[in-house]
């Protein structure tokens, strides 16, 4: 089993993750995950913090000359802006936020929950996805995140390039919204605003059989769906064509399937074909050989500069909530770690099918797998004549 655990705080001295049942024999390249942790840092509409920090992931444990060994690795980023011990309880609680709740259910301040709480434990998020793409890479498995949507303003993809991701202000895959998603959030932020927005993510390369129908926690959709809900301000999370599918008969739903009898041999699909892909690769809990797909969307950031209605904690008083620093908009950040926390549990499920304790391992299951199932393909052809 691929699984992980994360600790630390905000304005702690650190944050640390635990990967257990990392396959050996990848070579852990480092600068590969720093690009995409200083990606989660950019992005238009981010603010001070991002600034202060420099995240560049430390490997603790796990590695031997730079290659993983199998053992449970240990990534660390420092906090610069480390001074936990030195912050002020909030007077009074943020809506939208842990705050109160969090306070009354563990008997602390607000301040002892705020920072768990904090969306910096996404970075250590995107450190393990860029972890786990490592292995997805090796197996010729990508995984591909962006904003389609950003304070109400439709972004749909004009290309897939990633040239064209990157070079986005605001990680679209569509130009022509750019400058009016910029605005937007320059209008929230002279208001004291936030904006939410849709991110997608789009996996290609995976095989048949990730997943299962057999067992309700074994689906790979709803897998997706926990990791991707779990991440901080995400509100909904869509496969394919998600809710749009409720609003269409099963004529326009339904993916019919072809096949072509000239695939070539090495072909993930053994020939079958769909010409839409609105399951968005996944039926019945395991994927059916087409680009998996899962859109979230994220809510406004509930930290404004404007400051909502609140109450003082000791006098139960009206008072304005108290202020944490923070993004106009995060966005762009999300779709870096919606991205991040897919891969892992890609990369989760390609190690639960073939039961690899090494990558040699997992190839050489994924192979045999893939010939086993040519075979039986092969093999209905056969009975039916």
């Amino acid at each position: 089993m691929l699984r992980y655990l994360t600790a630390g705080e905000s304005h702690g001295p650190a944050l640390t993750a635990i990967v257990e049942g990392f396959p050996s024999g990848i070579v852990l390249d480092a600068e590969f995950i720093n690009v995409e942790l200083k990606r989660r840092q950019g992005g238009y509409g981010r603010g001070k913090r991002q600034t202060l920090e420099t995240d560049r992931i430390i490997v603790d444990s796990g590695t031997y000359h730079g290659v993983t060994t199998g053992a449970p690795l240990t990534l660390r980023l420092v906090n610069n802006d480390a001074k936990l011990e030195r912050l002020t309880e909030p007077a009074s609680p943020r809506g939208g936020h842990i705050d109160l709740a969090g306070a009354i259910n563990y008997q602390t301040g607000i301040r002892q929950v705020l920072e768990r709480a904090s969306a910096r434990e996404t970075a250590l998020r995107v450190a393990v996805g860029a972890l786990a793409k490592l292995l997805l890479r090796e197996l010729e498995i990508h995984v591909f995140g962006y904003v389609r949507e950003l304070g109400g303003i439709e972004a749909p993809p004009l290309s897939y390039e990633l040239a064209v991701r990157d070079a986005s202000p605001v990680y679209t895959l569509n130009p022509e919204a750019d400058a009016a998603i910029v605005a937007a959030i320059d209008g929230a932020k002279a208001a004291g605003d936030t904006l939410g927005g849709i991110v997608e993510t789009v996996v290609e390369g995976c095989p048949i059989g990730l997943g299962s129908h057999a067992q309700w926690d074994r689906k790979l959709d709803a897998r997706l769906a926990l990791a991707v809900m779990s991440v901080q301000a995400i509100k909904a999370v869509e496969i394919g064509l998600g809710v749009e599918a409720a609003r269409r008969p099963g004529s326009r739903v339904m993916d019919s399937i072809a096949y072509d009898p000239n695939h070539p041999p090495d072909d993930r699909c053994f020939g079958f074909r769909r010409p839409t892909n609105n399951a968005g690769g996944i039926e019945g809990g395991t994927s059916n050989g087409e680009p998996i797909v899962v859109r979230a969307s994220k809510k406004p950031i509930s930290t404004l500069a404007a400051r909502g209605p609140s109450i003082n904690m000791a006098t139960k008083a009206p008072q304005p909530a108290a202020y944490e620093r923070s993004d106009v908009c995060a966005v762009p950040a999300a779709s870096v770690i919606v991205e991040n926390v897919v891969a892992f549990e890609i990369a989760a499920a390609v190690v639960e099918k073939y039961v690899g304790t090494s990558l040699a391992a997992i190839k050489t299951a994924r192979d045999a797998l893939q010939e086993l199932a040519r075979a039986h393909v092969a093999e209905w052809g056969e009975k039916r004549d």
